[in-house]
């Protein structure tokens, strides 16, 4: 397995660490049956690749073997915001069959925690992830890590994450405060719906919580039911 250091590490302030701790608490209470797991967004920039990290930083934390997976093989940004210190190639080089399971794993040095980045920009993603090789790498993932968290592309912009969110365990929506419509995150929410992904909740983000602020950048608060600070895994 690939050894590497991942560098420009985000720091984070403890609030945003404690909702992170919640999301967690949330998603373990899912049921022993959610092991992969997919995060996306409606629309760009609404902070799902930093969810995607957080969220599974924090479970590594609590000692679970933690698989941080970078579904967006068109336009990948973990491999800019989570450097690693050597060349390594990822899933689109698998799915394409030119590495095994083997060779695209990462081990980072957060213990507990592995990645594996997205590779090559590709030139047909839909097809590579709707291919024979998807499913039964999930499969395989699954015996190996308790957890597996697919960053994905919007489901808004392209057909990736439907395709993504049908084989996964569960799946997980941020919405940028203020940034998108209602209109389009129930279109969104319906569509992966449609496509078989069993939706868990929401996470809002980038939202000022009373005088405090705004979590630091792209970081979020579990939707509670009451829209208070009680995290709730809810639709």
């Amino acid at each position: 397995m690939i050894k590497v250091n991942l560098t420009r590490l985000p720091e984070i302030d403890r609030e945003t660490n404690e909702a992170y701790k919640q999301l967690r608490t949330n998603v373990m209470f899912c049921g022993d049956n959610i092991k992969t797991l997919m995060v996306t967004s409606t629309v760009p920039n609404e902070g799902k690749s930093e969810v995607s990290y957080f969220l599974a930083h924090s479970i590594a934390e609590s000692k679970k073997r933690v698989l941080l997976l970078d579904g967006d093989i068109r336009k990948s940004m973990m491999a800019t915001r989570f450097v690693p210190d050597k060349k390594v190639h990822g899933l689109s080089h698998y799915l394409a069959g030119k590495d095994s399971l083997d060779d695209i794993i990462c081990q980072t040095n957060i213990p507990d925690l592995y990645m594996v980045f997205a590779g090559f920009s590709a030139p047909n993603p839909s097809e590579l992830l709707a291919g024979a090789r998807f499913v039964p790498m999930l499969a395989a993932l699954k015996k190996v890590f308790d957890y597996v968290i697919i960053d994905s592309p919007p489901v808004g912009s392209v057909t990736d994450a439907s395709i993504i969110g049908r084989h996964v365990d569960g799946g997980i929506l941020v919405i940028g405060y203020d940034d998108v419509s209602y209109k389009l995150i129930a279109k969104a929410k319906n569509q992966l719906e449609m496509s078989g992904c069993h939706m868990l909740g929401a996470v809002i983000n980038q939202v000022e919580v009373g005088r405090g602020g705004y979590y630091q950048g792209y970081y979020g608060k579990y939707y509670g039911r009451s829209g208070d600070n009680d995290a709730e895994t809810n639709k």
